[in-house]
């Protein structure tokens, strides 16, 4: 049986609360075990997601699209290419037209204002897909990977070692969630917003391999986010000994793991024989975005679930 709840929003990370965030990992967990047991779980029938992208993707359409389907849904796909929006549609209309036609919407695109003025004109859920503030569903997935692994994040410590992106910016606000701890390594004139930070649960290193040292878990992304690319060249100066390599990896606890939301430059942020190596849980990180997300959708629409 499943017990409604209000309409609910994920559209950055500290949107849930610590237990929501359990709930919905544990049933991850399941809907996990569903899939590789080949199972046939539909809960969805008949729901459709709409996927709203306003910037380029490979694992997010995947596994939403792909996930929504694997929970008995339908997904549909917009570039705002190919729709009104790319037209000049102010993005509150849109909202207010889409929520009417199906039952739940991720959006991609760039600033977190555009993603707030959706969700606050639609009338059904609105998961974050990325903007250039937030990556909740991928620090989702990294969180659900480090669980599989070893156990609770709680307590841990964490080491970021590049720019103040989305992605460090979501795993401030789980370090908040779940009370662990972020050692953050970053080139000067690309560190922390304060005003974007609500937390003390992190440590500021200028030598990033001292941010690794004893961390659980080393986490890094490409050093020139979507959006960014004119400022490459002036980008690979800046991150000069800021690769994760062995050496680095070597400073983290015995049985650290490494992780990276991918795509990733071996030769620029991380060394080949980081990512490829007994460390590295990469490729599990990228399959758990198919499994948390569907956990994710599942609670939005039908609030929680007692099935095992």
């Amino acid at each position: 049986m499943a017990v409604q709840t209000p309409i609910k929003h994920f559209l950055q990370f500290s949107d849930f609360t610590r237990d929501e965030f359990e709930y919905v990992i544990e049933r991850a967990a399941v809907i996990k075990r569903k899939f590789k047991a080949y199972e046939v779980y539909h809960p969805l029938v008949d729901r459709t997601l709409v996927m709203v992208f306003e910037k380029s993707s490979t694992r997010t359409r995947l596994s939403f699209e792909a996930g929504m389907h694997q929970l008995g849904g339908a997904a549909i796909y917009l570039n705002t290419r190919d729709s009104q929006l790319g037209r000049g549609e102010p993005v509150e209309d849109a909202g207010q037209v889409m929520s009417r036609m199906c039952d739940i919407i991720m959006v991609r695109t760039f600033g977190q204002d555009i993603i707030e003025r959706f969700a606050a004109h639609s009338r059904v859920p609105v998961i974050n897909g990325l903007t250039n503030e937030h990556h909740p569903c991928q620090v989702l997935a990294d969180v659900f990977t480090f669980h599989e692994h070893r156990g609770s994040i709680a307590g841990k410590t964490v080491a970021w070692i590049g720019d103040a992106n989305n992605m460090l910016y979501s795993w401030l606000q789980a370090a908040e969630v779940f009370g662990f701890h972020l050692n953050v390594s970053t080139p000067k004139g690309y560190d922390i917003d304060p005003a974007m930070v609500k937390t003390s649960n992190y440590t500021v290193f200028e030598n990033p391999s001292d941010a690794c040292a004893g961390a659980h878990l080393v986490n890094t992304d490409v050093w020139t986010s979507m959006g960014y690319e004119k400022e490459n060249a002036e980008r690979l100066k800046a991150f000069d000994g800021f690769m994760v390599d062995g050496a680095k990896m070597a400073r983290a606890a015995p049985d650290a793991l490494f992780m990276h939301c991918l795509p990733a430059h071996r030769g620029e942020e991380v060394a080949a024989e980081v990512i490829d190596g007994p460390q590295s849980v990469v490729w599990d990180e990228a399959e758990n975005r198919l499994h948390v997300q569907k956990a994710l959708i599942e609670y939005l629409l039908l609030g929680r679930i007692e099935d095992k």
